[in-house]
């Protein structure tokens, strides 16, 4: 008897260990280290001894249109708040990749190639460094004369050049008279708790990543040019005419669209002082980055919204656009939509920022309180694409996230976002047809192996398909899951916890995954490990209706935990919709039972699997005989 209780009690200990196991997470030995050192949390909070680095950069930036040439000076005080002595200083100057010996994921034409930074002084701690930026990439390294300490400052001081480049892309040329200027200033790297210094090259697909500092610079630009930045601008009163500095302030107050100058005062000549050059001062703090655009001839739009209904907080909301813009001319209208929107519904976090300026250009691209996008010639998808654009000001720049390692962290929850406020604007319907003809569909009827890549996977290490739909439509579908999982109220519950744990700071995907664990009080490392590790897809299956039709059996195919709806149709020709959560796979994801109540004959019994796109939709439907 007590060998037998022993038997019984081994087995029942390897089946507790298989399922503790089950209910694990992969995690990379430099995680795993920063649990050890105390600055990362199992439980998806920061760490005891969590740090991160940051910088205050004063800048000030030329513009000269006709040779597009872009100079600067700028100082940096730079903290090191890790425990580490740094005898390298690695600087990242993400334009460089316009440089015909950089690294880039496509090819490029002969316009979008230049000579990349130009350093013509360096100083740090008051040390000349003979360092001239020739054989610099996107990444650089400064081999330190004196190391710098932990827990201690120290000042950079850098005179550079670079030529914009003729064609246009996240940044460069729009026009003769326009450009945008973007990732403009040499910058120093990440240096985190996790990796050391942040030491990937951009290659143009991946994003970036940066610290959160503080900025005060300036743009000195020819007269008759506007220049619209991050930041909020200091001195209206010193570039601006009278009558349009009185309009941009009247616009930071009021919900009325005002016309800041249109083409014909931007024709005369009356809208900027008229100095040879102007210099436009611009204050950002806490940010991950700082952008600018400018123009002699965009229209200039301007309103504000509140963004914070407690405090009555308002964001001052502009546009700036070709007369040809005709997308533009609602630009202001429908971000204030937007911002009112996301603040108050989903993520339902006031936004965070002072500012938001929709440029017209062509790269459909986000910056911190701008957004660079084209002319598309249809209102409705390019309301879409700037939806998009303002949502990213939750993730990547309110949440410091890595996006060039995890990109889904933050594409994917844009796409969600994006996709929440459709559903306002639009209606479901229209909503869910566009995000399956958009996110899903060409991703669900390509069978090659990159689409089934798990999602986790580094970004720099997929490309094509792989990148797009493992950032983009597969993360947006694991976020969409879990909030039909866990409902509205545990799931915005959840996301707020970790948002106000994690902004300003560096997350990484386990922090995302401890974090909604520990807020929801559940162990969802099932669902997470069904998402994000593994080579799952898309399709469900009715395998069958038992003898007495009491119960459907559903076959998860491609594995992944969806929700989806079975559709019974009856002999009287009446529905019924059974909703299913993602949780009907959490002790089986491979087979599903459905138990039937009523007794009435069924005809037909359909999986609908809505934005969830089936593989093989033909076997979603079962003939009840």
């Amino acid at each position: 008897m007590k060998k037998r209780f022993l038997q019984f009690a081994l087995i029942a200990f390897v089946l507790f260990a298989q399922d503790t196991i089950a209910q694990e997470l992969y995690v990379p030995r430099n995680i795993k280290k920063a649990y050890e050192n105390g600055t990362r949390s199992k439980d998806g909070k920061p760490g005891v001894n969590y740090w991160q680095n940051r910088g205050k950069y004063n800048m000030e930036i030329s513009v000269d249109p006709k040779t597009r040439l872009v100079s600067g000076t700028e100082t940096i005080i730079y903290e090191n708040n890790s425990k580490d002595t740094l005898r390298n200083l690695v600087i990242r100057f993400v334009n460089n990749l316009h440089k015909p010996t950089s690294s880039r994921g496509s090819d490029v034409s002969s316009d979008f190639l230049s000579d990349g930074l130009t350093i013509t002084s360096l100083k740090i701690e008051n040390e000349v460094y003979k360092e001239d930026a020739k054989n610099w990439g996107t990444v650089g390294n400064v081999k330190l004369q004196k190391p710098i300490l932990p827990h201690s400052k120290t000042t950079i001081n850098i005179e550079w050049n670079y030529p914009l480049s003729k064609e246009s892309g996240r940044e460069g040329q729009i026009d003769e008279t326009t450009f945008f200027v973007a990732y403009s200033y040499p910058r120093v790297s990440v240096f985190d708790d996790y990796n050391g210094w942040d030491r990937l090259p951009h290659t143009d697909r991946q994003e970036f990543y940066n610290d959160f500092n503080d900025y005060v610079f300036s743009v000195k630009a020819p007269k008759n040019y506007v220049v619209y930045a991050t930041g909020d601008l200091l001195n209206p009163d010193e570039v601006l005419q009278p009558e349009f500095a009185s309009r941009l302030k009247k616009s930071y107050t009021t919900n009325e669209i005002l016309h800041i100058a249109n083409e014909q005062e931007m024709k005369s000549g009356i809208v900027t002082k008229q100095y040879d050059w102007n210099v436009w001062k611009f204050e950002a703090k806490n940010i991950t980055d700082v952008c600018f655009g400018l123009s002699d001839h965009y229209l200039w739009d301007a309103s504000s919204v509140i963004v914070d209904k407690k405090t009555n907080r308002r964001a001052s909301i502009q546009a700036a656009y070709d007369i040809k813009g005709t997308d533009f001319v609602n630009s202001v209208k429908n971000n204030q939509y937007a911002l009112d929107w996301f603040s108050n519904n989903w993520p339902g976090v006031p936004y965070p920022f002072s500012k938001m300026t929709a440029f017209q250009g062509f790269a459909d691209m986000e910056y911190p309180m701008m957004c660079n996008d084209s002319q598309m010639g249809d209102p409705v998808f390019a309301q879409l694409v700037q939806d998009h654009e303002v949502a990213h000001t939750y993730f990547p720049f309110y949440m410091g996230i890595n996006e060039t390692r995890y990109a889904f962290m933050d594409e994917g929850w844009a796409t969600t976002f994006e996709y929440l406020i459709g559903i306002a604007e639009h209606g479901k319907e229209a909503a869910d047809n566009f995000y399956k003809e958009f996110r899903v569909k060409h991703y669900i009827n390509d069978r090659s192996s990159e689409e089934d890549q798990p999602i986790i996977t580094m970004s720099t290490q997929v490309s094509g398909a792989g990148y797009g739909n493992n950032s983009y439509g597969k993360a947006s579908l694991s976020y969409l899951a879990l909030k039909d999982l866990l409902g509205d109220d545990l799931f915005k519950k959840a996301l707020h916890d970790y948002m106000d744990t994690w902004n300003g700071k560096h997350p990484i995907p386990w922090d995302y995954f401890n974090s909604f664990n520990t807020s929801t009080g559940k162990n969802l490392n099932w669902f997470f490990n069904n998402w994000f590790f593994t080579n799952n897809y898309l399709d469900i299956a009715v395998k069958g209706i038992s003898a007495d039709k009491k119960m459907i059996t559903v076959e998860n195919i491609g594995g992944f935990a969806i929700p989806f709806d079975v559709v019974i149709t009856y002999a009287d020709k009446s529905k019924v919709i059974l909703h299913q959560t993602p949780a009907i796979w959490e002790k089986n994801q491979k087979t599903a039972k459905i138990i039937l109540k009523s007794t009435k004959k069924i005809l037909q019994i359909q999986l609908d699997g809505g934005i969830f796109m089936d593989a093989t939709p033909e076997n979603n439907v079962l003939l009840v005989k």
